[in-house]
């Protein structure tokens, strides 16, 4: 089994809207927290990607909200590696209320390409340690 990442962050006043809950973009903000914290445990940062002239976008995003958050509680948002492929990455994504209750569960799908001409790149070609902690990390769904 692979790692699953936790990153708690506290609901701030700003997130919600006039009926007091999360707003719903605001989840997505969540997911890219969530995933850059993955990204430490495994050992490696998107900032040194980055320097390496290297950006991966996010391709495709689904989510389900099951729960409302509310300003004052504090999440957390477990994030894996749920498939990885040649240029493909799909990472999976459970945001937890205080008392254990699933707020929302989402999937991001994102590439990696050069940011000089926007073309794909393939993980094994360009950080063969990095492409290695992925195969290595990946988690099914039906192991969670």
């Amino acid at each position: 089994m692979g790692i699953i990442s936790k990153k708690e962050i506290e609901v701030r006043y700003a997130e919600t809207d006039q009926m007091g809950v999360v707003y719903h973009a605001n989840y997505i903000v969540w997911l890219e927290i969530g995933r850059t914290a993955l990204v430490k445990d495994l050992g490696f940062t998107y900032a040194g990607m980055e320097k390496d002239g290297l950006i991966s976008p996010v391709l495709d995003v689904n989510i389900q909200y099951k729960k409302p958050c509310v300003y004052g509680e504090t999440v957390t948002v477990e994030t894996w590696i749920q498939e990885h492929g040649r240029v493909r990455t799909t990472y999976g994504y459970r945001v937890l209320k205080e008392n254990g209750d699933v707020a929302a569960t989402a999937t991001t799908t994102n590439t990696l390409i050069r940011r000089s001409d926007f073309r794909p790149v393939s993980l094994s070609r360009v950080a063969p340690d990095w492409e290695e902690a992925y195969r290595a990390n990946v988690v099914g769904v039906r192991e969670l």
